[in-house]
């Protein structure tokens, strides 16, 4: 449903492919244009009904660079290659052509479409991505955490529209209009009146036809966001919401229901079209996989996110039923085609219908024009910030793309900060970075294809976007022990989050052990010596970070605090002091943690 005649407010009630992966449920065979086949007993004639979703698009609006833009295809005799996708030029193009001929299509997402966003959106708090999702007619939208990047009451902002408070309007001749659809935040309540901070669910009529659809975010949503932009909120139960408005939906007499829910799962094979085959959970692994099995039977696709990887797979509902469960990988690279059939007589999807794609947006298809046309106003805003040279490298360098637990842009990253930390304090001993606030790689060859080498402040910023200071903060030996094992412990056990360490810092991690062991204690170094339990340390970490965020709960316990400069100008000042044309910076040897596997 694409109708643009109203807008939904915060606090109202809301009632072309390159070797395309198809993993379906056993279906009823028809041809497209076959709106009566329903032939089996008890099922009345039924409609097509094709559901587009997206997930964790992070405001990439073009073309994303390095690994952030690039999709694993998996040819049948196993070997793979890497297909360049994204740019929601190219996304608008592929939607579309996914709609032509589709007399009833939603188009729906799975949370964190913006946050931790390019400088292009994010210099402008995501309204260029607002307006890109606008124009790429979405229906209905789930939260993600980072929704929640600049707070709860400026993401209410994003949807209701206004100029920025701060920073007003950027053009004088135009306001910002907001969201054209719903954003949903089932499970996101206020403290005080234990209501949902957005509407928990919407209807959508599309030509007769009635979805009831649901969004929701990570319960641990407070856990790796800044507090101060969540303060009064609660995050609910993702299966205990799900199941609650699942029934409400039954009582308005709403059969048809679909929940985005922003969490996910880790498949087998990454390949975006690899089958998502074997295990009880139809090879799959990760959180998506209980909430899964435990959400309402009434739900009759999930919508998921945040792990940022590319699944279509089916996993058995509370009554057995197979229940096909999906994410489309991150940055505008893929989106999942759902098609099912509608039974006009009972009002629900016949869930053996149900057939999955995830669909590559290929940079060889034609651009669309009215968002080459949206991109170029906003980057002619953009460009006297954006452009200006930072720095100088003299290879790609890479962040969480290496694929290894310590990799070259988070050692880069972390020595940036320890600069700046011994320039406020010069008994700064060590920096830490959080892993995923490393968004992207810097890569040598520039997207224009002159000037390789030369790190724009609008590269540094897809790097981190997020805007968090440098702090600094005294922690005794004991501490930093017990915060080298939280990586891998508690609520990092099942998914390790490696803090990149700068120099000066050492030690053994060892993944055959298991849990808090896998820290190698008599091997950590500080500045090459032992590790001094009783011995007072000052480190430097973000403040993410020093709120205990991403686990990292001791870090919380720090004294003697300091605030110091925002960490992408901590960045930007770094390379541009310790590189220069004749002289660029090349890849740190990533070599700080010894790891045994």
């Amino acid at each position: 449903m694409h109708a643009r005649m109203f807008r939904l407010t915060a606090g109202a009630a809301t009632l072309a492919a390159v070797g395309a992966l198809a993993v379906a449920l056993p279906a009823a065979q028809a041809k497209p244009d076959d709106h009566q086949n329903g032939s089996r007993p008890g099922q009345g004639p039924t409609v097509d009904l094709q559901l587009l979703a997206i997930n964790d698009l992070h405001g990439a609006l073009e073309p994303p660079t390095g690994s952030n833009g690039e999709v694993t295809y998996r040819h049948e005799d196993g070997t793979t290659e890497q297909i360049r996708a994204g740019g929601v030029e190219y996304l608008a193009t592929g939607l579309r052509e996914a709609r032509r001929g589709e007399a009833r299509s939603l188009t729906v997402a799975a949370g964190d479409l913006i946050g931790a966003t390019p400088l292009l959106s994010g210099l402008f708090h995501d309204e260029p991505t607002i307006e890109a999702l606008n124009r790429l007619e979405m229906d209905v939208a789930g939260v993600g955490n980072h929704e929640f990047d600049e707070g709860w009451e400026e993401l209410t902002r994003l949807q209701e529209g206004g100029c920025h408070p701060v920073d007003g309007c950027y053009t004088e001749d135009r306001e910002f209009e907001g969201a054209d659809f719903p954003y949903l935040a089932a499970n996101v309540v206020n403290e005080d009146t234990g209501r949902p901070i957005l509407p928990p669910y919407t209807i959508q009529n599309v030509r007769g036809v009635k979805v009831g659809v649901i969004g929701v975010t990570l319960e641990g949503t407070a856990d790796i966001v800044t507090q101060q932009g969540i303060e009064g909120l609660e995050f609910l139960d993702e299966v205990e919401t799900i199941d609650r408005y699942s029934r409400e939906l039954r009582r308005r007499g709403v059969n048809a229901i679909v929940t985005l829910i922003h969490e996910g799962g880790y498949p087998s094979n990454t390949a975006y079209n690899a089958d998502c085959e074997g295990g009880a959970d139809g090879g799959i692994s990760g959180p998506i996989v209980d909430i899964a099995r435990n959400a309402s039977s009434d739900v009759d696709v999930m919508i998921t996110g945040h792990t940022h990887q590319p699944y279509v797979c089916s996993i058995p509902d509370p009554s057995g039923r197979e229940r096909l469960v999906t994410s489309a990988a991150s940055n505008g690279r893929l989106f999942t085609e759902l098609n099912m059939k509608y039974d006009m007589r009972s009002g629900d999807i016949v869930r053996a219908s149900v057939e999955g794609s995830n669909r590559v947006v290929d940079r060889e298809q034609r651009p669309a024009r009215d968002l080459t046309r949206l991109l170029e106003d906003w980057n002619r805003l953009a460009a006297p910030v954006a452009n200006a040279p930072i720095g100088y490298i003299t290879e790609d360098i890479r962040g969480r793309g290496a694929g290894t637990p310590e990799f070259p842009l988070g050692d880069l990253i972390a020595d940036a900060q320890l600069a700046h930390a011994r320039e406020l304090d010069e008994s700064t001993t060590i920096a830490l970075m959080n892993p995923g606030g490393v968004r992207a790689d810097l890569t040598y060859a520039a997207s224009g294809g002159e000037g390789d080498g030369v790190v724009t402040y609008g590269e540094g910023f897809t790097v981190q976007p997020f805007s968090n200071t440098v702090n600094l903060l005294d922690v005794t030996g004991e501490q930093l022990l017990q915060v080298l094992r939280e990586q891998v412990s508690g609520a990092n056990a099942a998914s390790p989050k490696i803090l990149q360490p700068s120099a000066g810092l050492t030690y053994t991690l060892d993944m055959t052990r298991s849990g808090a062991d896998r820290i190698v204690a008599d091997s950590v170094r500080i500045d090459g010596e032992p590790l001094d339990a009783a011995a007072t340390y000052r480190i430097a970490v973000n403040n993410f970070l020093a709120g205990g965020g991403d686990g990292f709960a001791t870090l919380a316990d720090g004294e003697n605090p300091v605030v110091g400069n925002d960490d992408m100008r901590v960045f930007a000042d770094y390379l541009t002091a310790n590189s220069a044309p004749e002289a660029p910076i090349a890849a740190p040897a990533a070599d700080r943690i010894t790891v045994v596997e």
